[in-house]
């Protein structure tokens, strides 16, 4: 239900945020540090979540919202498929995302 233009729309609104190549796939990133990734040739993103937040969405809909499958899954790197998810759902969790690279940033400066 969102398409690639929105996602990557939506993930640059965000303050701070820019789009960077990552092994050939466009990165979100705040602080230089990427919270979300576009996987275009599978119309999916990914973001990184806190592990609390990508188990709540994953119980909402496992079949939109699911882990990466390796270790980054078990870190909290979760799928989002787009053609699937609701905009506000998309909304919230790429702002979790945000938030969560966002505060470990600013732990580090302290």
């Amino acid at each position: 239900m969102v398409d690639l233009e929105t996602a990557r729309e939506i993930a640059l609104s965000l303050p701070g945020s820019e789009e960077k190549p990552h092994f050939g796939i466009p990165s979100f990133r705040v602080n230089n540090r990427i919270f979300a990734t576009l996987w275009v040739n599978h119309n999916r993103m990914m973001l990184k979540l806190p592990l609390i937040h990508q188990s709540v969405f994953n119980a909402f809909d496992p079949a939109v919202f699911y882990p990466v499958p390796n270790k980054w899954g078990h870190q909290g790197s979760t799928f989002v498929e787009l053609s699937k998810v609701r905009r506000d759902m998309l909304e919230d969790a790429l702002h979790l995302a945000w938030e969560a690279v966002v505060s470990k940033t600013k732990r580090k400066t302290r």
